[in-house]
């Protein structure tokens, strides 16, 4: 007689992860199944391989830091929330320590402890664990769910399926959209995928001539612009100059305003305010001071310290003012020029790197096919998602594991105890 599991996840990522020890703690026969050969991949290169596993800022700052569908969250949060997420790795005996941002790190500052207590754990629970095993299919029968078959032929049957298996970003870590068509074969509607967290491109011939490139801006305030020249979001954050155009933190946050506003025109306006405290009369009158107090000096050497040096050559050289000249021989209206550049330098961008290349997948299972407190499908019995595979996405800083480990907690206990109930 085959076995019929309780519940089989499909996926080793966080959310998957996390569903099956949800699942097993429900007393449910839980299969894992992965396509990899290890558990856990995209956990173990997480916050720079240390591991960022969620934030420790209010709920409500949560979901502002998940601007793709973070909404949807709030039921979920009711249920298990970020402070659960923290006392839950506690529980595995994994330290946890906070950092700037509300960003939560484990203590060793190694993202394979985390790993390594969540196979412990699901070992502990004895989950069932298969690697190499890709999924072909997910199997519906009369609106329910039956359970998968794998490349193989192999047929493994199940009461209820929990769909983990990501988005399509970071695919050498397995993401490659595999669960779309399984979705949609259920009657998912999967919006439209898009990168996010996603260095941007330009072709401005300062970016093409590698003019600042490996420069970093620390502390900037960088904009979107919409068509009309008002800005869509402003990120305040490091930033870095690259070969194709920008990234860094600010920069990646922006990237999904980006491709939004990309989709109406070929071009899209950023803007960089590099002294984000100070208004720009205020700085006019700090820079006439130091002219006057230095009047002999060469322009560039007044103004040393104000910016990184490139970044001050280059706008002096933007603005058409020769770096050696005397800082008094510079009109006022050549400063204001020059303090306008400061304040609101701008240029164009073309794209961003592609979704492969992307921290985070935009788009995905429509939220709205899908019971915010369960993470069950409204359309198809038994089936259940968690993880990047839904259309909910945030930015880097613990905001996507968050999403990724709630989500999973709440997939794996409900396809549990629906399996006990069928």
């Amino acid at each position: 007689m085959e076995q019929v599991y309780d519940v089989i996840v499909i996926g080793g990522g966080p959310s998957g992860l996390m569903a099956a020890i949800a699942a097993a703690e429900q007393n449910a026969s839980v299969l894992l199944i992965d396509k990899g050969d290890k558990l856990g991949r995209k956990l173990a290169i997480s916050g720079g391989g240390r591991c960022n596993v969620t934030n420790r800022l209010p709920i409500e700052e949560i979901i502002r830091h998940i601007p793709g569908n973070g909404r949807f969250l709030y039921s979920a949060f009711s249920v298990f929330n970020n402070e659960d997420i923290i006392q839950f790795f506690e529980r595995l005996g994994v330290a946890l320590k906070e950092e700037d941002h509300g960003r939560m790190f484990p203590v060793t500052d190694d993202a394979q402890s985390v790993v390594r207590a969540l196979i412990h754990e699901l070992e502990r629970l004895g989950v069932h664990i298969r690697l190499n095993s890709p999924v072909a299919d997910v199997e519906y029968k009369d609106g329910k769910t039956i359970g998968i078959t794998l490349k193989t032929g192999e047929f493994i049957a199940a009461t209820s399926v929990v769909i983990a298996v990501g988005g399509k970003s970071v695919p050498h870590t397995g993401s490659t959209g595999d669960g779309y068509v399984w979705a949609e074969k259920a009657g998912h509607t999967v919006t439209e995928l898009f990168p996010t967290e996603v260095p941007i491109t330009s072709h401005e011939p300062f970016i093409q001539a590698r003019t600042l490139q490996g420069l970093s801006l620390r502390d900037v305030a960088l904009s979107v612009l919409n068509q009309k020249g008002k800005i869509v979001v402003t990120h305040r954050m490091d930033m870095i100059f690259t070969h194709f155009g920008i990234s860094g933190p600010a920069a990646l946050r922006c990237s999904q305003f980006v491709v939004k506003e990309l989709k109406k025109s070929e071009a899209v306006t950023m803007s960089i305010d590099a002294l984000p405290d100070e208004n720009s009369e205020a700085l006019f009158q700090r820079l006439l001071h130091l002219i006057k107090e230095e009047p002999k000096k060469a322009v560039k050497n007044v103004l040393k310290g104000l910016l990184p040096e490139r970044y001050l050559l280059f706008l002096l050289e933007q603005n058409g003012i020769d770096p050696q000249m005397p800082a008094s021989t510079l009109s006022h209206e050549k400063l204001r020029a020059f303090v306008a550049s400061c304040k609101q330098f701008t240029f164009l961008v073309h794209g961003t790197l592609p979704l492969e290349k992307a921290f985070v997948t935009g788009g995905g299972v429509s939220v709205k096919e899908i019971h915010p407190k369960e993470m069950a499908s409204k359309l198809m019995e038994g089936l259940y998602f968690c993880g990047e595979i839904l259309d909910i996405h945030g930015y880097t800083g613990g905001y996507n594991i968050t999403a990724a480990l709630v989500t999973g907690r709440l997939a794996g206990m409900n396809a549990a105890k629906y399996a006990h109930r069928a």
